[in-house]
């Protein structure tokens, strides 16, 4: 992309063309067509699906990489603002939209079907005669048994990990509006030590569950649930810590003033958007 070639005025700044949205939907193609092999045991489909990702990578580091670029040649107006702003505020509604069909999936299952399938017990006692309406609910043969995950131990601590990842974060964020630089990097830097400490020991906690506990996505609604919700989210943090270390990069790099800093803004409330998310996870998948 060519900035000086781009149409720049003062209410709005309009790019030259680029080349990387057929990049990336080269990427998607290799990364759906390797999968579709590698499901069907080709032998290609792996070194398909290895191509798709490293262009897709190349795509995001190039795309991302021009917006910084632009961004920091002072070619964003106000206007320009106002779009990034709205469009990372619709981003993080769809993924409040993500995550409450899974919580929702979650309340149907015992508040609403648990209960039904309880209700007719004369019926369902010549289906499942050891059905029990109870939350989380043993399912299967003996051997196929499982036990619940405990809010308290690895779930508390990670939950502590989140919660302190936050206010390092607003640190961070106030060493920036303050002209901090050191606060600001050493800020972002914790919250990026925390983001990964949650990532490992989640890890740690599906393979005491997978293994130990016998709690797999088998294990019934309550297996399905746990692994959806907690997996999903592990997901997110992991994006986020990644979008957070990319924001510690620019910020070694000089880059972000107190009136020009919305990169960093943007990994901000997707961050706390994570946080809040787990505290909601926290409550209902481990307390409750």
């Amino acid at each position: 992309m060519n900035v000086e070639n781009a149409v720049h005025d003062a209410h709005y700044f309009v790019p030259s063309p680029s080349r990387w949205p057929i990049v990336g939907a080269v990427a998607l193609f290799c990364l759906g067509l390797g999968a579709a092999l590698a499901i069907n045991q080709v032998a290609s489909g792996r070194w398909v699906l290895l191509i798709g990702a490293g262009v897709l990578l190349w795509m995001l580091i190039g795309w991302f990489g021009d917006v910084v670029h632009e961004s920091e040649s002072g070619s964003y107006g106000q206007q320009v603002d106002y779009s990034f702003r709205w469009g990372m505020s619709w981003f993080i509604f769809s993924e409040v939209m993500f995550f409450a069909a899974f919580f929702g999936a979650l309340f149907y299952t015992r508040t609403i079907s648990v209960p039904e399938l309880g209700f007719f017990s004369e019926t369902q006692r010549m289906l499942w005669p050891n059905f029990q309406a109870d939350w989380p609910m043993a399912t299967g043969p003996k051997s196929a048994a499982y036990q619940a995950m405990h809010p308290f131990g690895l779930p508390a601590i990670n939950t502590a990990l989140l919660l302190t990842s936050g206010v390092t974060l607003t640190w961070a964020h106030w060493g920036l509006l303050q002209q901090q630089r050191r606060v600001l990097s050493l800020g972002l830097g914790l919250t990026i030590v925390l983001g990964v400490l949650f990532l490992c020991l989640q890890a740690y906690e599906y393979q005491h569950a997978w293994s130990e506990l016998k709690l797999t996505l088998a294990s019934g609604a309550y297996g399905a649930t746990f692994y959806l919700l907690t997996g999903f989210h592990g997901m997110h943090v992991l994006v986020g810590t990644l979008i957070l270390t990319t924001m510690w990069l620019r910020v070694q790099r000089g880059h972000f003033t107190p009136l020009q800093h919305f990169g960093f803004e943007a990994a901000a409330w997707y961050w706390h958007f994570v946080d809040v998310v787990w505290l909601g996870l926290f409550v209902f998948v481990y307390v409750l």
